[in-house]
């Protein structure tokens, strides 16, 4: 008798994604706090769970193809601040199914992750994701007092306290742009003592926090 074949979808764990092993998956989420995961019996039914959208089955096994972590001795670059979080999006299509994270630059650690949300932007989940990174600081009373962007927009956008976004609201991204007007509250109430700082990508390559989905 063949094999029951399972897929697994990992949502809040060291690397979320598809995978399709237990073994794989077992490794993504053990020992992290909060994971989040589920099996499907289906490769279908695995990607519609994670991204919402069965259109998006090519986007999603070119990231599970590029999955690997890709280690980069930023030691190595003495104007890199070692003690900071990068933060990054990825957007399939605009709009588009969007996700956001924050990394730990020194460990490699994901320390958020949030998403699939429809109907957004790259610049959007920047924008979240920045806000996302300022507020987890703060309350954490961290030491970590640099934060990485790799987008001119969306620092633009936490100077200026008001996402700019010109996508329409409806009522698939109504929850999403609830999150939004939360972020804006923050930073008008709010003050940190945080630098904001652009990632040089041409010169040091792609940000800790990249999705890996170019």
């Amino acid at each position: 008798m063949a094999k029951n074949y399972k897929w697994y979808v990992v949502w809040e764990g060291s690397e979320p994604g598809i995978c399709d092993s237990w073994e794989e998956c077992k490794a993504r989420v053990m020992n992290y706090p909060n994971a989040k995961y589920k099996s499907y019996n289906t490769q279908e039914e695995a990607i519609r769970a994670y991204r919402g959208n069965p259109a998006d089955e090519m986007g999603v096994l070119r990231a599970i193809a590029n999955a690997q972590i890709k280690h980069v001795n930023y030691e190595s670059i003495p104007e890199i601040v070692l003690d900071s979080l990068a933060v990054d999006a990825a957007c399939s299509g605009n709009p588009g199914i969007m996700e956001y994270r924050g990394v730990d630059v020194k460990s490699g650690a994901q320390l958020f992750h949030k998403g699939p949300f429809p109907k957004a932007s790259n610049n959007i989940g920047e924008f979240l994701a920045l806000v996302h990174g300022l507020a987890l600081l703060k309350q954490q009373g961290s030491p970590i007092k640099t934060i990485y962007s790799d987008s001119i927009t969306a620092i633009a956008w936490v100077r200026d306290r008001k996402c700019k976004s010109k996508i329409p609201v409806c009522a698939e991204n109504e929850e999403l742009f609830g999150i939004v007007r939360r972020a804006e509250k923050w930073l008008r109430e709010n003050t940190h003592d945080i630098r904001i700082l652009k990632w040089k990508t041409e010169e040091w390559g792609e940000i800790p926090a990249d999705f890996g989905r170019k």
